[in-house]
């Protein structure tokens, strides 16, 4: 499902992120997520995690999948951390700022693991993936 991906901070993620704890469970809990409107959450099946690819198709990050009202169809939203960069375009457009809002991208049911902010660094920034 081709989708428009939002990405901003959360209250959770910046008490977590500015607490020091980015490398915590609950952190991997808050940032590692995809929230998901209801009517496009059932058209995926209701997935647990999803698999988030970027529009060229290079580069994806699996991650756990919250059904919300917050978010509107055709849309997602990611807070902003190491997994939405993962998936966002490096391209600035001129301006010095990535497209954190409005980026497409690509939304599927996963079963692969949801990796650790650590392990998002040595398997895909570090191991080049």
């Amino acid at each position: 499902m081709e989708v428009l991906l939002i990405t901003g901070s959360t209250i959770d993620e910046g008490r977590l992120a500015k607490g020091g704890d980015k490398f915590t469970d609950d952190y991997t809990m808050e940032c590692a997520s995809c929230w998901i409107s209801p009517a496009d959450f059932v058209s995926l099946c209701s997935p647990a995690k999803v698999k988030v690819t970027s529009r060229d198709g290079k580069h994806s990050i699996v991650v756990y999948s919250k059904c919300t009202d917050s978010v509107q169809p055709g849309q997602v939203f990611m807070p902003r951390a190491i997994w939405s960069n993962v998936v966002i375009d490096p391209d600035t457009l001129s301006t010095g700022s990535p497209l954190y809002k409005g980026a497409p991208v690509n939304v599927e049911p996963s079963g692969e693991e949801v990796l650790s902010a650590e392990d998002v660094v040595l398997k895909v920034y570090i191991g080049g993936q």
